[in-house]
């Protein structure tokens, strides 16, 4: 057996790279019609060869992501990770991850990021999960708001995507910079996240583009209805407003939607339509994880953000695969800012680099995970005094996979 070998890709490993991808994914190779070759950055995706042959890949797109206190943080988005079938369980992932994480300390991201593919492989490498969640919303149309609702009578006009794009791209950027999770979008981001080929469908329409002065839906239709009548089912895939006014106008422009009988939508836990509707009993309501953060450089990453109350604790952390997080930190929080260094002091709380970064944009309670044995407490009361701290005004959502 060789010894295996990792490099940056270039030109001529491109077709390689997607046959290994579309091979682990149980897909089909895409050629240059590959949408994920818009935003492929050859030199940040990396390879794993077994002599000549290509048996692994990954990705890093250079994103930023907001962090609680409307603050923009760099982070590395990890993207195709694959490992080609009859070549796994070799530490080829393992390989990927090392290389990422470390070019990344080597001055450059404080954090990565990534969606996983299955739940159980990226805590081992110091990735934290329900750093945000999505509910995946099914409600009929129809429903009334309750008398407290305020819909306005804005205007909201159904465009094509060219009108659409140049407005939804000012909206979304806008709005990213004051929601924890929403990420930075170059050009062609948009392309991969609205693409719109036939093979992108899934046997539903193509992309109908709303637009209200202050956002914007954009969804498809699966065509649906019996004898009784039509019941078309709205697929909404992205949902973004910047007052609260257009989230309620939008809502009940899809609410109302002519010839539709239900309405699909992945978004915020804490989406308040919830709320809204005079009966939430018919809102049903599925969480499910969504973006993973992993804190690159913990030095660097936690004064990144704000913090919700002063705290001054001493952790001790575990970091295998970046050893240099390793030890015990002291966190100093006052006003909001925090401060970070290396101490010999005896530890308050103990926890894993994974279980920082499902805390880190204000997901998942460290009180929680204190009792999944996730932290332990040497100290009474910081377990508690840190969960509040860490927690933010909104639930961190992030809107897109990559």
């Amino acid at each position: 057996m060789t010894e295996l070998s990792i490099r940056t890709i270039t030109q001529s490993d491109v077709d390689d790279f997607q046959k290994v991808m579309a091979a682990a994914f149980l897909s089909d190779a895409m050629g240059e019609d590959s949408k994920w070759l818009k935003v492929l950055e050859h030199d940040r995706a990396h390879a794993v060869f077994d002599g000549d042959e290509m048996i692994g890949t990954a990705g890093i797109l250079t994103r930023e992501v907001t962090v609680p206190g409307d603050r923009q943080a760099p982070a590395g988005a990890v993207t195709v990770v694959s490992v080609k079938p009859g070549h796994r369980r070799r530490g080829v992932a393992s390989l990927l991850m090392k290389t990422q994480l470390h070019s990344m300390h080597d001055g450059r991201e404080p954090l990565a990021m990534l969606w996983a593919s299955e739940g159980g492989i990226y805590r081992r490498y110091g990735y934290g999960e329900y750093t945000t969640s999505l509910a995946m919303l099914t409600m009929p149309t129809r429903m009334p708001f309750h008398a407290g609702v305020h819909v306005s009578d804005t205007r909201i006009r159904q465009v094509s995507r060219e009108e659409a794009l140049p407005v939804m791209r000012e909206i979304y950027d806008r709005v990213r910079k004051t929601r924890p999770g929403f990420l930075s979008r170059v050009e062609n981001t948009w392309d991969v996240q609205l693409a719109d080929r036939e093979v992108d469908r899934d046997g539903l329409t193509s992309y109908r583009y709303c637009l209200h002065p202050e956002g914007y839906v954009v969804f498809r239709v699966k065509y649906k209805g019996d004898a009784t009548g039509p019941a078309s089912e709205l697929h909404v895939r992205e949902l973004v407003c910047e007052t609260d006014q257009a989230h309620a106008d939008l809502y009940r422009y899809l609410l109302d939607m002519d010839l539709a009988g239900e309405i699909s939508f992945y978004t915020a836990w804490d989406d308040p339509i919830l709320h809204m509707v005079d009966n939430p009993r018919k809102v049903r309501r599925e969480a499910t994880d969504a973006l993973w953060i992993r804190i690159v450089d913990l030095d660097r990453a936690l004064p990144l953000r704000r913090y919700s109350s002063d705290v001054d604790s001493v952790l001790a952390v575990e970091d295998p695969l970046c050893p240099w997080n390793s030890g015990h930190w002291r966190l100093t929080v006052k006003g909001g800012e925090a401060v970070v260094t290396r101490t010999e002091d005896p530890a308050d709380v103990a926890l894993d680099i994974a279980a920082l970064g499902s805390a880190f944009l204000g997901g998942a309670r460290l009180s929680v995970l204190s009792r999944a044995h996730r932290v332990v407490e040497h100290t009474p009361g910081h377990v508690d005094a840190l969960t509040i701290a860490f927690l933010g005004v909104r639930e961190p959502h992030c809107p897109e996979v990559f």
